[in-house]
């Protein structure tokens, strides 16, 4: 299954480790720094050109990517759910 994260972008289920809020998520000394050294690493990715909502933190064989989304993180987490 996959997601769609905003304009055009669709991450495997398997490979999102979390959906987090932007304004909680940079509130922490940790999560700032964390925020901080992935864009220093290249690892951040904007997925929209408007004021972002959501990280969505996506690894795949060891790669891993922070893809900042105009969508919220409750809408994301409703299109996760498996039908049935």
């Amino acid at each position: 299954m996959y997601l769609h994260i905003g304009n055009e972008k669709i991450l495997s289920y398997g490979d999102i480790i979390g959906i987090f809020d932007i304004e909680n998520a940079s509130v922490s000394k940790y999560t700032k720094e964390f925020l901080s050294r992935s864009q220093q690493e290249g690892q951040v990715i904007p997925v929209t050109s408007e004021m972002p909502k959501s990280i969505v933190v996506w690894e795949k064989k060891g790669e891993r990517r922070l893809y900042l989304s105009q969508l919220a993180p409750a809408t994301l987490r409703k299109r996760t759910r498996l039908p049935g």
